[in-house]
């Protein structure tokens, strides 16, 4: 009886060993490493631009990407290449994730290079080690699902009219920690162009971020012109 007493108490500890180990492993889950699903009218657009082939350039990123449609240096600068937008509005790096893995957006294409640009999103709510890490798994799983595709990956705009903002140096941080992905484009090219975007006080004018966030026509002209030289390179 006595040993029978000390074989359930023994298992009873096990169990609550167990279950404070999983309760532990929860709590250091990152979410921005943690898929989200995103279902939607728009996603569902991408699986058809998919089935069809003959993406060259696919655009990776949230409502910033998702600007270029309509934008005239879309079409000057990146049609003739093959370009195709999947940008969608309030994305998060757990988005994306589930995008291209549970979401099959890459399903019929293979991509030459693939341009990314996503975390702003993210930057409410978690670290700025939590989004680099959401980044890094977005970029490990590009080249699972297409190995041959390069990544441009950009660094994530800044923000905020203030130079000074507390986002700015946050989305800075994320920005230092991603750069140490680019192996000199052999896979990865990183490329930060946020300066572009700035005036001589670093402040954001409404001219190129109307709302210090989203760019306005000449935004996306100033993104073009800056990427355009690199992309080409890549795809060569």
């Amino acid at each position: 009886m006595k040993y029978a007493c000390r074989i359930l108490l023994a298992s009873l500890f096990c169990a609550a060993l167990a279950l404070a180990s999983s309760d532990a492993a929860d709590k250091k889950k990152n979410p921005a490493t943690t898929l989200m699903n995103r279902d939607v009218p728009r996603h569902k657009q991408f699986l058809e631009i998919a089935k069809k082939g003959g993406v060259d350039v696919l655009f990776l990123g949230d409502s910033i990407t998702h600007g270029w449609e309509g934008q005239k240096a879309w079409k000057e600068n990146f049609t003739p290449l093959k370009a195709a937008n999947f940008g969608i509005g309030g994305d998060q790096t757990g988005h994306v994730l589930w995008r291209i893995t549970e979401g099959k957006e890459l399903e019929g294409i293979s991509p030459k290079v693939a341009v990314l640009m996503i975390g702003t999103n993210n930057s409410g709510r978690d670290s700025s080690e939590q989004i680099a890490e959401g980044i890094t798994l977005i970029v490990k799983t590009l080249h699972e699902k297409s190995p041959t595709t390069k990544v441009l990956l950009l660094g994530i705009f800044p923000r905020n009219k203030d130079a000074n903002a507390p986002i700015r140096k946050k989305l800075a941080d994320v920005n230092k920690i991603v750069a140490k992905l680019d192996d000199g484009g052999k896979t990865v090219k990183y490329l930060d162009i946020g300066e572009k975007f700035l005036e001589k006080d670093g402040s954001l004018s409404k001219e190129i971020m109307p709302d210090a966030l989203h760019l306005s026509a000449k935004g996306y002209e100033i993104w073009a012109e800056a990427v355009t030289p690199t992309l080409k390179e890549m795809l060569k």
